[in-house]
């Protein structure tokens, strides 16, 4: 029997529950299914209004110890998304960085290949490497990895996270798929230093402190560089798009069976969780046809690769900061003319000793479109005004 999204008696374990993505995650669950969730992760800060519901068990503990890693396996599905993922870390703390982002990974892919769980691993897409300004499209199956000299140390994350994915993709008889983000933003995304913890944070973040506390946002080499920015809730929606497709045949096998016993590879299974016009079905209700599992089962999405990104909103940095100026100045009734001009800063001197950078991320989406029948929709002003609006009411108060 194959669980549906109104299985009451199914339950998700999500390794990082309480970070951005793993919050976005555990809202999403609980208001579109009524799966149980198992949270683990080392602060629950952003879940207050979660921690007592009927449905959620948590757990403050970390994947480095064994007896934690046993427990989150014994769960069907296992969504892991913990990681040190802050830049300047890559720098100053590389050997931590590395056993965040393999040792413990690889611990949690071994558990669930003896316990038979589907393993949706979270990696990142830096693991294309050093890409150059004129990159075409990075396609999970046939983009070369270059990666800086091993002096950059700030490649230790990128080359930690595709090592995870290698071990990942050699363990017999596990069921696993990864995705790779393409700098998702939006609300939660709350690191401010100083506030928060010290370091150096992404570049939403980056900017939103600097506009926030007036001062100039740093262009890092010029701010040549280029991303695609990504709403977290169509990131929501691919996980909802990959679990419609893969439960009907994850949970119909035993352990070292072939995933695709039984199971049909069928182009354009899953839903997008929003309508036709990018509108959230967030709160439909549980039991809605279209919030079958198992009714068009896809062998396809296992033993696969997915990027994660929107490759519409395509933007500078440079470009991105004049843009948040404009959005901020919109909310808070500013005048843009009177905000600092942004500063353009060399790596190294913002970063420290070991920065080193890709110039284009360019995502190839075409791969969860033909298996999934998803694809990002939310344009780029509306994701960075709702990320910045979020940030400034929560750092204002």
């Amino acid at each position: 029997m194959t669980p549906r999204f109104d299985d009451s008696s199914f339950t998700v374990a999500i390794v990082g529950c309480g970070g951005f993505i793993g919050s976005h995650l555990l809202d999403a669950v609980l208001e579109r299914t009524r799966w149980r969730v198992f949270g683990v992760d080392l602060d629950f800060y952003r879940l207050q209004h979660r921690l007592n519901h009927e449905r959620c068990e948590f757990l403050c503990a970390d994947l480095a110890d064994p007896a934690v890693v046993e427990r989150i396996t014994q769960f069907p599905l296992v969504v892991n998304l913990a990681a040190i993922c802050t830049p300047s870390r890559y720098m100053g703390e590389a050997c931590e960085v590395i056993r965040s982002n393999y040792d413990h990974p690889a611990a949690l892919a071994e558990a669930c290949a003896r316990s038979g769980a589907w393993l949706v691993h979270f990696s990142t897409s830096e693991i294309y490497g050093k890409t150059a300004a004129d990159s075409g499209e990075l396609v999970e199956d046939s983009t070369p990895a270059v990666f800086g000299p091993v002096t950059a140390s700030r490649w230790s994350y990128a080359t930690a996270k595709l090592l995870a994915e290698r071990f990942i993709a050699g363990l017999s008889g596990l069921r696993w798929t990864v995705v790779r983000p393409f700098n998702f933003v939006g609300p939660y995304m709350d690191f401010m230093p100083g506030v928060d913890g010290e370091g150096i944070p992404r570049v939403l973040a980056n900017f939103s402190t600097a506009l926030l506390r007036g001062e100039p946002l740093k262009l890092v080499n010029g701010g040549k560089a280029k991303r695609c920015f990504t709403s977290v809730h169509d990131a929501i929606d691919f996980l909802f798009a990959l679990f419609d497709a893969g439960l009907g045949c994850a949970l119909s096998f035993g352990v070292g069976d072939s995933p695709d016993s039984g199971c049909k590879t069928a182009a354009g299974a899953g839903h997008s969780g929003r309508d036709a016009a990018g509108v959230s079905k967030v709160g439909s209700a549980p039991g809605a046809s279209e919030l079958k599992v198992g009714a068009a089962p896809n062998a396809g999405v296992f033993s696969q690769a997915f990027n994660v990104g929107n490759a519409g909103n395509e933007v500078s940095i440079a470009e991105l900061a004049q843009k948040m100026r404009t959005i901020f100045g919109k909310l808070c009734g500013v005048d843009v003319s009177s905000l600092p001009e942004p500063q353009s800063v060399s790596g190294e001197e913002y970063y420290g000793a070991g920065y080193d950078d890709s110039m284009r991320r360019m995502p190839s989406v075409a791969k969860a479109e033909r298996l999934l029948g998803f694809r990002a929709r939310i344009p780029l002003d509306t994701a960075l005004e709702e990320s910045l609006s979020w940030f400034v009411k929560h750092y204002s108060v």
